[in-house]
């Protein structure tokens, strides 16, 4: 219950805001909370790897209406933080930021990681586009090739036309030398 109070307590504050209600008056949750009212071992637990690794371990992810959910066992948590030394409120405001942190991180990781279905489709469409463009360049050089040959064989055909006008011109005045010189 006393979890399900804090949650509602977030809920006030918005799904954006790190504001939360801590000693009586409300403070800016930037990582861990640091307040003359927490203890000391209250902080190094928070800050312990045992800790996250103990989350990783009770943790899940689920769609509930649409949405990720990143769950954590907040009542464990929250009685950590108390048999530590922490007001029950401090703890649930505590677990609460924590959790809204970790879905919101969640929820940024989700949108820039794309999911493998969506990457084999874009695989699949780059492969088809790619093959696609293979079959273009190689039509276009096919068609450029024959382009070449007509016109290689044209080129040759007017230098043969020409050897052969040249040979009759040399001919013919050849002859024409020879009788005017008898």
């Amino acid at each position: 219950m006393a979890v399900m109070a804090a949650c509602k307590r977030v809920g006030q504050f918005g799904p954006n805001s790190y504001s939360w209600m801590i000693g009586g008056g409300v403070s800016r949750f930037e990582g861990l909370v640091v307040s003359p009212t927490i203890p000391p071992s209250a902080i190094r637990l928070l800050a312990s790897p045992t800790l996250f690794s103990q989350w990783r371990h009770c943790s899940q992810l689920v769609k509930s209406n649409g949405k990720r959910l990143f769950l954590i066992d907040t009542l464990a948590l929250v009685r950590r933080l108390e048999a530590e030394g922490l007001p029950s409120k401090q703890a649930e405001a505590i677990t609460a930021a924590m959790t809204e942190v970790l879905n919101d991180s969640l929820e940024n990781v989700s949108l820039s990681v794309v999911s493998k279905f969506e990457m084999q489709k874009s695989e699949m469409t780059q492969e088809s586009n790619l093959s696609k463009l293979k079959s273009e360049v190689q039509s276009s050089q096919e068609l450029h090739f024959s382009v070449l040959q007509h016109e290689n064989e044209k080129l040759r055909n007017d230098i043969e036309k020409m050897r052969s006008e040249l040979r009759h011109e040399i001919d013919s005045h050849s002859g024409a030398t020879i009788r005017f010189e008898s």
